[in-house]
């Protein structure tokens, strides 16, 4: 590596420090003293990665570099990491706690539209506080981040796989809350629909951070997307069903307006009529392992029983072989 480029990590390094302090996990709060060091570690392996990555390119840098970079052994690299992709897709455990406090059992009563995009809010207020009033670095480092991203295959698998697992973690928690199967069509349409406005966000984020544009403009064009993906979401897609068929006019707009609250009405049928058949298989299975577990019960007093006869038998014929051994001591030898 030059010392051109290395020039470059003080930058790279204080745009990542600003960025997990403005989306800190709450969690970090309670944590110990192992834990911080822990933290601390990964947080210098990823920030790193990241600024080696940016200056050379993801495929010409190599995890035995990232070790050396970080005066760290090659298998500490991977204790913290799975594999090289993860270095600089390192968000996933906290995305993934803040899906389940958002959707899950014990979150606010409102919508899941609603909740996800509170949260996207949240990010943004944070993120372009910082930004307003600052230099184009900030802005400038995005770019490169996410064209990083973009530009590179396995980068671009490894962040598909990812949203596939927050998808899946958002289906389960929204599901336990609603007390259906998370396998069930409505959870899982939900939680790809609702992972989708992460995508919007960062998308956004790309399309409107130009050369002229100021972080509240940025803030303002990137919310305006993630409200219009959300609204979508929430009316369903017979609107956009619509403007795809090219349909216009009061009659046509009444007849999908009736059939889209017929469709809603549907989708609260199935719901419940799948949150009674979830609750249904779960207590068979539960009264399946109950019988189950009595008649293994019931198995071994029997093997036991048999242990337990054929024991007494032994010892019934090992008392008549004694008797019949005194008996013919007291005889005494046959003259």
């Amino acid at each position: 590596m030059t010392e051109n480029n290395r020039d470059h990590w003080p930058d790279i390094l204080d745009w990542r420090q600003t960025v997990r302090e403005h989306l800190k996990d709450t969690t970090q709060e309670d944590e110990g003293l192992r834990e911080r060091k822990k933290r601390l570690m990964r947080q210098q392996i990823s920030d790193t990665a990241t600024s080696m990555f940016l200056d050379r390119g993801f495929d010409d840098v190599r995890i035995t570099e990232v070790a050396a970079a970080c005066n760290v052994s090659e298998k500490t690299i991977y204790n913290y990491f799975a594999n090289k992709e993860s270095l600089i897709l390192d968000r996933e455990e906290e995305m993934a706690s803040e899906i389940r406090r958002t959707l899950g059992p014990g979150a606010a009563k409102i919508s899941p539209v609603v909740a996800t995009v509170e949260v996207l809010k949240s990010q943004m207020d944070d993120l372009f506080t910082h930004w307003e009033g600052t230099e184009r670095q900030d802005m400038t480092m995005i770019r490169r981040f996410v064209d990083l991203i973009e530009q590179t295959p396995a980068l671009r698998t490894a962040q598909v796989d990812m949203m596939d697992r927050l998808a899946q973690i958002a289906a389960e928690s929204m599901a336990a809350r609603a007390g259906v199967d998370p396998e069930d069509p409505e959870p899982q349409i939900a939680a790809n629909a609702l992972v989708g406005l992460w995508r919007i966000f960062f998308r956004a984020i790309v399309k409107y951070s130009g050369e002229r544009s100021t972080p509240s403009q940025v803030r303002a064009a990137v919310l305006d997307e993630v409200e219009r993906a959300a609204r979508l979401i929430d009316t369903g897609l017979w609107s956009f069903g619509m403007a795809v068929q090219g349909a216009n006019g009061r009659e046509q707009l009444r007849v999908a307006a009736e059939a889209s609250n017929e469709a809603r009405r549907q989708v609260v049928t199935a719901i419940k009529q799948a949150r009674t058949a979830w609750l249904q298989m779960k207590q068979e299975l539960h009264h399946q392992v109950h019988d189950e577990r009595d008649s293994y019960r019931n198995a071994q007093y029997k093997r036991a029983q048999q242990i337990k006869e054929a024991a007494q038998t032994k010892k019934r014929e090992a008392q008549q072989a004694r008797q019949k051994t005194r008996q013919e001591f007291r005889k005494g030898p046959a003259r």
